[in-house]
């Protein structure tokens, strides 16, 4: 199903249309870097964030209610997987979720991977049903940095070379981590966090349940503003 993630009335919409009660997983993987300049979607959401966490936000509150319901009363429970950069040691401030104080892009970009982190601490209290894991893949080569270096950019064709050499490729990355997303292990588990080798990181330091909690607080209010 084709949709704008940068419009939350897209991904509202995706939320509720998605076939959701015959899932056993949902996988979060859509994002980009926040650009060196503010950039705003037509909802007046900072891009990154809008596309990076919000977009998320919207399409669970739509969907994890419904999420996995069809299935056999024995299946186990339903599990989203939320990719970024958790357990970095990145807090945020989830009082500027917008970016809307003085802007910089790397702060920017880092609130977005706090935000993450939050959802899949604060998941099962604010949108329950499913089980919430988060992913940390590391560098890998991918386009996600075009929207801060700029696209075909040298300094983007030599980062991503760099990383190509360095880092895994997407696919031992994937061989990695498809396993995990069905492991019998995390049955009865939730808000936990794993590296770029599937091993299980621990939160970041001092994102305890009250920050967590205010982060989803930010979260509601600024997607009602975005659907207003």
């Amino acid at each position: 199903m084709r949709s704008d993630l940068s419009s939350m009335r897209e991904a509202a919409r995706l939320g509720r249309d998605l076939p959701a009660e015959d899932y056993d997983v949902v996988l979060f993987t859509l994002g980009i870097l926040a650009a060196k300049n503010r950039e705003e979607t037509s909802g007046r959401i900072e891009r990154d964030m809008a596309v990076s966490y919000l977009s998320r936000f919207a399409v669970l509150q739509g969907l994890s209610s419904r999420l996995g319901a069809a299935r056999p009363d024995d299946a186990p429970q339903p599990r989203v997987f939320v990719m970024g950069s958790p357990g970095t040691g990145i807090r945020g401030n989830p009082e500027d979720l917008n970016a809307e104080g003085p802007y910089r892009a790397v702060p920017v970009y880092m609130n977005t991977v706090a935000a993450n982190e939050a959802l899949v601490l604060a998941g099962t209290d604010r949108l329950p049903g499913p089980a919430y894991f988060g992913l940390n893949p590391g560098l890998i080569k991918t386009d996600i940095r075009s929207n801060y270096l700029g696209e075909g950019s040298i300094a983007h064709r030599l980062a991503e070379a760099l990383i190509g050499i360095t880092g895994q490729s997407p696919q031992t990355y994937a061989k990695r981590i498809l396993p995990l997303l069905f492991a019998p292990g995390l049955e009865g588990r939730t808000g936990v966090m794993f590296n770029n080798k599937a091993q299980p990181i621990l939160p970041s330091r001092g994102f305890d349940k009250a920050h967590a909690d205010r982060f989803m607080t930010a979260s509601e209010a600024l997607l009602r503003r975005a659907l207003r």
